[in-house]
């Protein structure tokens, strides 16, 4: 017997539908790359995303056509998302700090029609362009008076190019599996490889993303989305507040510290999400001038790991929850946020802390397991390591092209690469990457907990921990620190620190001050560009 209920395909442009019907005047503010703070809301958005569909439909764009975007975080950039949704075309977000070669290739891997370019990047797309040929026009998201001299071809401006239409357009109709938007992985081994979102993925993930002990978005929420839409849907927030009518706060490409904080207390911000390099750079601004968060409740950190020293100043010096979180590309990306369970007693504000190290719990949506290497599933007993594997309905089922196959397991998990411990309570724990963790003596150090230990040291700006060779114990823990601004901590100062707060024999066998760390494109630490830099290096013990 089936259902007699109504069939209402899960599409991405019914999200911004719904905002621009009830919630039409609720604000979206952005920084423009031309400098000024633009004001517009959900029912102008609508009315404009409108347009771009129109004029895509004009230009020849397709249902399934790709089109790229090379951009920050404003409100164009989102117009142009929802009118590449609402003719069933596919926006691409292509990350501009990968590499010029990354670049090229995922342009050209993805067979990219149209670019949409910030003027931030025209330079870099002017070097590029003739390595792309499958890109036939390049759309410079500013207008008239902006508008930079240039041979891109088919350039023009945006307003320009949406100005001469006149918005009289329908979405069209297609199935909630359709193809909804592009984003490649930031390629640390290997050429990146492409993940294919659809309609109903984004609209599922969105849902689970708002839900209370997720992101717990509400409509008098004022949420600020400093996590670029090239990272992996922007988590979701470019269709979660829209969905949710939360007034959005874009803060273009300014993300230094008084920058971020600036938009934080001018907007009245309630929430924001990024990865912790950015919230580093804006404690650093608020212990330098001694600002405030006046308004900010809580801050979702994901991208790598959280250091306690971090959730602890924004609870304690601020008053501001943090969230830690955990996902990936393939998840659309949120997989786990760490919220407090009864069983866990969050009334005790330090245990609250120790418990935030963890990535935390999966949402009605996602399936999540540890297995060992012969894929026998291991215990929830929080101290057993295993492979992390997912699925659900917003985790991808293969790669573009159908790259990286090994990955994708036959029972319908994905493995994600990622070493981790799950508790009797569900909470699970990241300890490595696979082809990071420390093998010493047939026994596992996690670097992941070692480097968020070291980062709690007051002197110290940035720490990370590889495995370097060793005679004796296969392998034994390097630690690489970045100093604070005029700070001059030593060996000794550091391993003094860390005494009593890691197993004895987890402590770093040396350590070393360098002027800096290597970061992939979505800012986390590079440790193959590590292990090359220290691949000869020898340790006093060995």
């Amino acid at each position: 017997m089936q259902a007699l209920m109504q069939d209402w395909p899960l599409l991405c442009t019914k999200v911004l539908d719904h905002a621009a019907n009830w919630h039409p005047m609720r604000e979206v503010i952005s920084r423009s790359i031309e400098g000024p703070i633009h004001r517009t809301n959900y029912g102008e958005i609508r009315s404009r995303a409108l347009k771009v569909a129109q004029a895509l439909d004009k230009s020849g764009i397709r249902l399934g056509d790709r089109c790229a975007t090379l951009a920050w975080n404003t409100w164009r950039h989102l117009e142009v998302w929802y009118g590449a949704l609402g003719i069933g075309a596919i926006y691409h977000t292509v990350n501009p700090r990968l590499f010029a070669d990354q670049i090229v290739w995922i342009v050209n891997d993805a067979e990219d029609r149209i670019l949409f370019v910030d003027l931030t990047f025209v330079p870099m797309v002017e070097k590029l362009i003739d390595k792309m040929p499958t890109i036939e026009r390049v759309v410079i998201l500013t207008d008239a008076a902006h508008m930079p001299e240039t041979n891109l071809r088919n350039a023009v401006a945006y307003e320009e190019w949406i100005g001469a239409v006149d918005g009289d357009f329908r979405w069209a109709e297609f199935p909630e599996t359709t193809a909804a938007g592009m984003c490649y992985t930031s390629g640390t081994t290997g050429m990146p490889k492409g993940v294919v979102y659809s309609h109903r993925s984004n609209v599922i993930h969105s849902w689970m993303a708002a839900s209370g002990d997720m992101m717990g978005i509400g409509g008098r929420d004022t949420i600020m989305s400093v996590v670029p839409l090239f990272h992996a849907n922007s988590w979701g927030l470019a269709f979660t507040s829209p969905m949710i009518g939360a007034k959005l706060v874009l803060p273009g490409a300014k993300l230094d510290g008084a920058s971020v904080h600036e938009l934080l207390e001018t907007e009245k911000v309630t929430m924001t999400a990024a990865v912790p390099t950015v919230w580093l750079m804006l404690l650093q601004h608020l212990e330098a001038t001694g600002g405030t968060l006046s308004t900010l409740k809580r801050v979702v950190i994901g991208g790598s790991a959280c250091p306690r020293s971090m959730t602890e100043a924004f609870l304690k010096k601020y008053g501001v929850e943090v969230r830690h979180a955990w996902g990936m590309t393939e998840t659309s990306p949120l997989a786990t946020v760490c919220n407090v369970k009864p069983e866990t007693d969050g009334d005790d504000v330090e245990r609250w802390l120790d418990l935030q190290m963890k990535q935390g719990l999966v949402p009605f949506g996602v399936e999540m397991r540890i297995v060992d290497d012969a894929d026998k599933q291991l215990p929830h007993d929080g101290k057993t390591f295993g492979r992390l594997q997912v699925r659900g309905p917003a985790v991808a089922a293969s790669y573009y092209k159908g790259m990286g196959a090994e990955a994708f397991q036959t029972d319908g998990f994905f493995d994600t690469g990622d070493v981790a411990t799950i508790d009797q309570y569900g909470y699970m724990q990241i300890t490595d990457r696979s082809k990071d963790v420390i093998k010493s003596g047939g026994e596992w150090i996690s670097s992941i907990d070692l480097e968020n230990v070291a980062v709690g040291h007051p002197d110290v700006a940035e720490a990370a921990v590889i495995g370097i060779k060793h005679p004796k114990w296969d392998e034994r823990p390097l630690l690489i620190i970045v100093p604070k601004k005029d700070r001059s901590p030593t060996k000794a100062d550091l391993l003094a620190y860390m005494d009593g707060k890691i197993a004895k024999w987890w402590m770093p066998d040396d350590v070393v001050i360098a002027d800096d760390i290597p970061h992939t494109a979505t800012g986390k630490i590079q440790k193959l560009a590590l292990r090359e830099r220290y691949r000869d290096y020898r340790l006093p013990t060995a």
